[in-house]
């Protein structure tokens, strides 16, 4: 969670939404890392977590993220929860919660949601979840 946060304080630097993400492969080995760039790339998909798993798709060369683990500071949206599915992530754990918009079991639970054809992944929450919510409270008190 240490290198996702710095991922989000980088993504906070440029005026994102501070949330940072990675993968992790199956012998522990970070192998994408992503942050929201929503706003620098014009783009209302480049959260955190697609970026992360965009990058893993490509080093792996492969759609499917057998074995690897999504590391993200925020409970996942609706859409990318969507992407984890279609990635079939076997594990996915976040810090802060999202109860606006969250996917992973605050507002929604997609990801366990079994009537999905995709298998349920692990899900672990409240890693380091008081630096991670921090983090996004200074940013938007910031903007206040």
């Amino acid at each position: 969670m240490a290198a996702a946060l710095v991922e989000a304080r980088v993504a906070s630097d440029a005026g994102e939404i501070p949330v940072g993400a990675l993968v992790v492969d199956a012998q522990g080995s970070v192998i994408a890392t992503g942050r929201n760039s929503r706003v620098l790339e014009k783009d209302p998909t480049a959260h955190a977590e697609v970026n992360a798993i965009r990058e893993a798709a490509r080093v792996l060369n492969d759609r499917v993220l057998d074995g690897c683990t999504l590391v993200v500071t925020l409970e996942p949206c609706v859409m990318c929860a969507g992407v984890i599915l279609a990635a079939r992530i076997p594990r996915v754990v976040f810090g802060a919660w999202d109860e606006k918009a969250g996917a992973a079991g605050s507002v929604y639970d997609l990801l366990r949601d079994g009537r999905l054809p995709h298998a349920v992944p692990e899900v672990v929450s409240g890693v380091n979840a008081e630096d991670c919510q921090a983090l996004l409270q200074e940013f938007f008190a910031a903007r206040r």
